[in-house]
């Protein structure tokens, strides 16, 4: 299929997310690939023609002066506020996660000692920024043994769907249960994550900033607990058939995910530095998105995210952009495109337990 050479009078979608990450519900969420997002006024972000819109919600709504991030207010305030990510994104994207993530990386995990209310023996995990609760839905019955979440979000609305879609069984048939949290996960300290076993998170180290990396190991290393960081972004796309302007909306987006102090492709080594100087082992492996034909609903709105946030990062993009999303998903609709949206996880193994992979 060639490319059209223009598409007059077309907008590309604005305000995108980030990935994964994602943090969905928190800071895992786009752009560790990324859908778009809708605007700052909450109205959802104009579509190509012939193209289903953006899912509303499906990335971060930035408020002037605020960040992308999971944050709580300052003064403790818990004033409900509409959701920075769509649930039905989260959802669109669980599988796609799921089929990702690195297992090799529970094998350390299988031979831990664990922290639990009241002592009853079972696995305390702390989920930063749970979002609908899909890393739970994931790794509970991957492991073996009575297990509690602790599962952390800013948004309630999101809080709400990760509680109530619980898993309700471990590997071998005990028992998982489960509280809610609303904080902010960037200011996690040893504390708070008392008795913790295992703290996890998806999507998450992109969207925070070096000094929030460095206060998240130091409170992973302070509880003694391993912590399993999955689908950071790594900065590489691949599209099959390949075109001229892959690269530079690559970079283009990759800077759009460091703005304003933020990590974004970064963030994986910057975790490792920061649990090092804490003693604390780390291993690395690729976690991957391979999304085919099959997965066009995903792509599409992840190709639109992308873009979109390319051309916001350099306006001068924009003249080309919406030609090469709307070829692009073309491609998509006949079953022509794949993309491999490469992410990273991270297992960072404490002093106190664990063992190495």
């Amino acid at each position: 299929m060639s490319r059209p050479t223009t598409v007059p009078g077309e907008a590309l979608p604005t305000q995108p997310g980030p990935a994964q990450s994602p943090r969905g519900a928190d800071p895992a969420g786009p752009p560790s690939g990324a859908p778009g997002a809708v605007p700052q006024d909450g109205s959802a972000a104009p579509a190509p023609r012939g193209h289903d819109d953006v899912i509303a919600g499906a990335g971060p709504v930035v408020r002037p002066g605020e960040r992308a991030t999971v944050r709580l207010r300052e003064d403790g305030s818990t004033t409900e506020e509409a959701p920075r990510y769509a649930p039905e994104w989260l959802e669109l994207r669980e599988s796609a996660d799921a089929a990702a993530r690195a297992v090799e990386l529970l094998d350390p995990l299988r031979n831990r000692p664990s922290g639990a209310p009241g002592g009853t023996g079972g696995l305390v995990v702390h989920d930063l920024g749970c979002g609908t609760g899909s890393m739970g839905r994931w790794l509970a019955p991957r492991l073996d043994g009575a297990q509690h979440w602790v599962l952390h979000d800013r948004d309630p609305y999101l809080l709400h769907f990760a509680a109530v879609a619980s898993p309700q069984a471990a590997a071998d048939g005990s028992r998982v249960t489960v509280e809610t949290r609303r904080g902010d996960v960037a200011r996690l300290t040893p504390d708070a994550l008392d008795g913790a076993g295992l703290v996890t998170a998806s999507a998450l180290l992109d969207v925070l900033t070096h000094e929030e990396v460095g206060a998240l190991a130091a409170a992973c290393a302070g509880a003694g607990c391993p912590a399993l960081l999955t689908l950071s972004v790594a900065g590489r796309v691949d599209l099959t058939p390949a075109d001229p302007l892959d690269a530079e909306i690559t970079a283009a987006f990759n800077d759009h995910q460091r703005r304003s102090g933020l990590l974004g492709p970064d963030a994986v080594t910057a975790a490792c530095e920061a649990f090092a100087e804490h003693g604390a082992p780390v291993h690395v492996r690729p976690s991957p998105w391979r999304l085919g034909p099959g997965d066009a609903a995903l792509t599409a709105q992840w190709l639109r995210g992308w873009v979109g946030a390319a051309a916001e990062q350099r306006p001068k993009l924009r003249e080309y952009a919406q030609t090469y999303l709307t070829y692009r998903l073309e491609q998509l609709e006949a079953g022509e495109l794949h993309v491999t949206v490469h992410h990273s996880d991270l297992l960072a193994l404490s002093r106190t337990g664990g063992g190495t992979p």
